[in-house]
C-alpha cells in the first residue's frame, strides 16, 4: 500500500468512527472526566505498548497543558512507574498491575481512562473491575466491538476496526478532543 492509499484508509476510518461513536457518548465521557477533575480527581490512565504511550500522552497534556495555560490537573499514568509494575508483575501477576494502582490511587468520584485496541487486555479489564469497586467513572478507548471492556465501561469509544495502528490513530484524535474539551471546561475564563 502506498502513502496516499494509507492516508485514504486512515481518513476513511476517521469518518467511519464519526458515524460509529455517538457524539452523546463522547459528551458524557467529557462530563464524567470534568466532574472527576473538579472534585479533585484523580483521573487514572492505563494501556499497554502503544496504548501505554498514549496513556502517557494524555497524562502529559492534562498535567501540563494542551492549548491553554491553566492549573495542573491530577492525572496519573499507571503505565510509567517501572518499580511498581515490575515488582507487582514479578511477585503477583502482570494482569493485576493496573488494578493494584487503581486500588492505591483511585477514589470515589475519580475516573479511569483505559486504552486497549482489542478491548480485551487482561490488565486493563482488571483495572476497570477495580475502578467499579472504587466508585470511579470509566472511559474505554477500544477498537471493534469494545471486547470485554464494553461491558465494564461507563463510556465506550470503540473505533470500528481491528487494525491496531489505525485504531491508535483514531484514538489520538479522540483523546486530543477530550483534552481540548476538558481543558476548556477547567480553564479560567
Amino acid at each position: 500500500m502506498g502513502l496516499h492509499a494509507y492516508l485514504d484508509t486512515s481518513a476513511e476510518l476517521i469518518l467511519a468512527s464519526r458515524a460509529a461513536i455517538p457524539e452523546a457518548t463522547v459528551e458524557a465521557a467529557i462530563d464524567a472526566l470534568v466532574a472527576a477533575l473538579r472534585s479533585g480527581g484523580p483521573v487514572l490512565v492505563c494501556g499497554n505498548g502503544g496504548s501505554a504511550a498514549d496513556a502517557q500522552h494524555i497524562t502529559a497534556e492534562l498535567v501540563g497543558r494542551f492549548l491553554r495555560d491553566r492549573r495542573a490537573l491530577p492525572v496519573i499514568c499507571l503505565a510509567t512507574n517501572a518499580p511498581v509494575l515490575t515488582a507487582w508483575a514479578n511477585d503477583h501477576a502482570f494482569a493485576d498491575v493496573f488494578a493494584r494502582q487503581v486500588r492505591a490511587y483511585g477514589r470515589a468520584g475519580g475516573a479511569l481512562i483505559g486504552l486497549s485496541t482489542s478491548g480485551n487486555s487482561a490488565n486493563v479489564v482488571a483495572a476497570f473491575v477495580a475502578a467499579r469497586e472504587q466508585g470511579l467513572a470509566t472511559v474505554a478507548l477500544t477498537g471493534a466491538d469494545g471486547g470485554r471492556l464494553a461491558g465494564l465501561a461507563d463510556h465506550l469509544l470503540a473505533v470500528p476496526s481491528t487494525r491496531t495502528p489505525l485504531i491508535q490513530q483514531v484514538h489520538l484524535c479522540l483523546y486530543h478532543y477530550l483534552c481540548e474539551r476538558i481543558e476548556a471546561a477547567l480553564s479560567d475564563p
